[in-house]
């Protein structure tokens, strides 16, 4: 591919239109482009506009206080994927329920959309890189019927497409539909997003690790034993690692995919079941990561294997390089 070679074109002209010949799961992440356009455009005007800085002065179904670029994103992307009458319904980190779109044209969809919108929002207020999180499934209920919760409930095995925007110094977004991952960066004064990083592949193994040490307390002797396995002095292995934790995930998790490296939101005593959200979170993440040979685990079970019960579902949550998870095991 030519050094300048677009989002669009790359999904045209590469393996995404020989998975989708009718053009269908085309619609649907230049509707996802679009969105994320937009709301690029709003976080840039963070700090500068009252409006969409601070608190909505309401909490989400996760009991997280709602910041009014949560809410903003949420709405933009939701109102995106009702426009395209290839997605049947969606499921947002930031609604309390699934939402299936009424219009007869959604309900010939053959798409559900799981999305968290803004993951790491509480950053925003300081200048600290923040994402989107999407996940696309066909559904499973008969087309030209309104979407059901089973839709959304599916295993990550089913995923067709995921991906993640980040929006920080430059704003990339990685995207997979089971054939690798690959980065597009956006170019503000043309609008556009270019490939940038083709074929992501995980370093077997890095020199990062990333974890709230804060929670250190609460985690398992095992994560202990492992923290403490990073910290000490070996030439031969490398050791100590480097400690590098944003709070926000996906940003933790692209640089880790890049540069290799290991994330870490275990179990605590606090949170048995965990932080992160399995559906909107850990099996796109998941995704991603198994495409570009890394590895995603709660500690015992691949991530993209866990049969969901509930939207709103927690999870712990390894993933990285695939010697630095191997080797974490052997603590569990």
């Amino acid at each position: 591919m030519g050094k300048f070679t677009t989002l669009g074109e790359h999904i045209l002209h590469s393996q995404y239109a020989k998975a989708n010949s009718t053009g269908e799961l085309t619609h649907l992440l230049s509707c996802i482009r679009l969105a994320a356009k937009v709301v690029n455009s709003e976080i840039n005007k963070a700090g500068l506009v009252d409006e969409i800085m601070g608190k909505m002065g309401k909490t989400n179904i996760q009991g997280e206080d709602q910041q009014k670029l949560d809410d903003y994103a949420n709405r933009k992307f939701i109102d995106a994927f009702e426009a395209r009458s290839q997605i049947c319904g969606v499921a947002s980190e930031e609604e309390d329920s699934y939402i299936a779109f009424e219009k007869e044209s959604c309900r010939n969809g053959k798409y559900v959309v799981l999305i968290d919108p803004l993951d790491g929002s509480s950053n925003i207020d300081v200048n600290v890189s923040i994402g989107t999180i999407f996940s696309i499934y066909r559904r499973v209920t008969p087309i030209g019927s309104k979407a059901e919760l089973k839709d959304f409930l599916q295993k990550g095995t089913e995923i067709v497409a995921a991906g993640y925007v980040v929006y920080g110094s430059s704003t990339i977004m990685v995207l997979s539909v089971g054939q690798g991952v690959h980065g597009f960066t956006f170019d503000p004064s043309v609008g556009v997003f270019y490939l940038s990083h083709d074929n992501i592949q995980f370093p077997k193994s890095g020199s990062i690790y990333s974890v709230n040490e804060g929670n250190y307390p609460f985690f398992s002797d095992g994560i202990k034993s492992y923290l403490r396995y990073c910290k000490e002095h070996d030439d031969a292995s490398g050791r100590p690692l480097t400690s590098r934790y944003i709070g926000s995930m996906v940003s933790d998790f692209h640089r880790n995919m890049i540069k290799g490296g290991i994330y870490l939101y275990p179990s605590t005593t606090l949170a048995p079941q965990g932080k992160l959200r399995l559906l909107y979170e850990c099996k796109p993440m998941a995704f991603l990561a198994e495409q570009a040979g890394g590895i995603a685990t709660d500690g015992q079970n691949r991530i993209l294997e866990i049969e969901p019960t509930e939207l709103h579902q927690r999870c712990p949550f390894i993933v990285g390089s695939p010697d630095m998870v191997n080797k974490l095991k052997e603590f569990l």
